[in-house]
C-alpha cells in the first residue's frame, strides 16, 4: 500500500523533541535518553502510535521506543505524545534494516505488530521475522529476548512461527483469534471487518 506524503512531515519529525535525531549516537547508552535504568520495551513500526501510546501510559516504569520509517505516519503520534507529555516513550524515524546499528543489548522486549508480509518470495529477506532480521535482533535484546507479534497475515504469521523455531526461540504464548485490550489502528480496523487476528509471545535465553 502506498503511504501518502504530508508536505512539511519531515519538517515536524526533525524539529520534535520526541523523535532521538542521529539515533546511531546512543547505540549502548539509550538509558541515558530516558534517565533511568528502567527496561526498554520496543517496537518496531509503531505506525500511528496508538499501540505503544497507550502501553506507555500504562506502563509508566518501563521506558518504550517506536522505531518508524515514515515520517508522514508519525505526525499524530508526535503531537499526542508532545500535549500529554509521555516522557517514558521516544520515536527512532529510521528504517528497521539499520536497527542493529541503532541499539546494542538494551532491548528487553520487541513488539512486532501488522508488519508487512511481503508476499512475494523473492522479497521474503525483508520480512520482519526472516533470518536475517532475527540474527539483528539477537544483537539488541539485553539478555532475554522476547518478541510478540500480531498479523492479520495467516500465511506470514505461520512463516513467523517457522523462522522463530529455526533460530531456537521457543513459544509461550499463541492464538490465531487474539483479542488484544490495547490495540493498533490496524487492529481496530481488522476486527471491525471480523479479520482473526494471529498472536504469538516468543522466548529465548
Amino acid at each position: 500500500m502506498r503511504l501518502k506524503h504530508i508536505k512539511g512531515s519531515e519538517t515536524i519529525v526533525n524539529n520534535s523533541n520526541v523523535v532521538i535525531h542521529e539515533p546511531e549516537n546512543y547505540k549502548g547508552k539509550w538509558k541515558s535518553v530516558f534517565k533511568n535504568n528502567n527496561k526498554i520495551h520496543l517496537e518496531v513500526g509503531m505506525g500511528k502510535g496508538q499501540f505503544i501510546i497507550k502501553k506507555a501510559q500504562e506502563n509508566p516504569d518501563i521506558n518504550f521506543i517506536g522505531f518508524e520509517k515514515y515520517p508522514s505516519v508519525l505526525l499524530s503520534a508526535i503531537e499526542l505524545i508532545e500535549k500529554e507529555n509521555i516522557s517514558n516513550l521516544r520515536i527512532v524515524c529510521a528504517d528497521a534494516i539499520n536497527i542493529d546499528k541503532i541499539f546494542y543489548k538494551e532491548i528487553s522486549k520487541m513488539y512486532l505488530n501488522f508488519s508487512d508480509p511481503w508476499p512475494k518470495k523473492r522479497h521474503s529477506k525483508r520480512r520482519l521475522t526472516s533470518p536475517q532480521f532475527l540474527d539483528k535482533y539477537e544483537k539488541i535484546f539485553k539478555r532475554f529476548k522476547i518478541i510478540e507479534q500480531k498479523t492479520d497475515n495467516d500465511d506470514f504469521f505461520f512463516y513467523s512461527l517457522e523462522s522463530f523455531k529455526n533460530k531456537g526461540y521457543h513459544v509461550l504464548k499463541k492464538s490465531i483469534n487474539y483479542f488484544d485490550s490495547i490495540r493498533t489502528e490496524y487492529e481496530d480496523k481488522f476486527i471491525s471487518k471480523g479479520k482473526n487476528i494471529n498472536y504469538v509471545k516468543v522466548f529465548k535465553f
